[in-house]
């Protein structure tokens, strides 16, 4: 199993460019933000019969996701996972909100396909393919590149 430091390093090779860098800094957490926006549309009759917690900002299958997806931080590292926990509660806050005054899925729907397109856009600068194309796991080591390259003491 490779470590958190030794993915960042492969994920790197494809991410040397200023600019492709600056774009995936933007557009990396927009497309994690959607995808919990759009996990969070998805009706939640059955979540809500099971927990009946009248809770919608964690009674969803974003939040069903999110822990999953924990799970796969937590083997590569702790402190990374709490720092993703972090945004991800962001995320579902913001989500929330942000449902209340438009139609949530649709938004997420909007904020994914710009995203996706400054990433291939910025691929393009770069000259070299998206990693998750070698390897899937690397839509999950994106969002921790970027905190790590954002946050981190250097």
């Amino acid at each position: 199993m490779k470590t958190l430091n030794q993915w960042f390093d492969e994920y790197a090779v494809s991410h040397q460019n200023p600019t492709n860098k600056a774009i995936h800094y933007i557009c990396v957490p927009a497309i994690f933000f959607s995808i919990v926006g759009l996990l969070m549309s998805i009706p939640t009759t059955l979540l809500n019969n099971l927990l009946q917690l009248n809770q919608p900002i964690v009674e969803n299958w974003a939040v069903v996701i999110l822990i999953l997806v924990l799970f796969f931080y937590l083997r590569l590292s702790f402190v990374m996972a709490i720092k993703i926990a972090i945004f991800s509660i962001l995320c579902l806050i913001l989500n929330f909100y942000i449902g209340q005054f438009v139609p949530l899925w649709a938004f997420s729907i909007g904020v994914f396909v710009v995203a996706w397109i400054g990433q291939f856009y910025g691929h393009n600068i770069e000259g070299k393919k998206p990693s998750f194309l070698k390897d899937i796991q690397f839509l999950l080591i994106g969002p921790a590149w970027v905190i790590q390259n954002l946050f981190s003491k250097k």
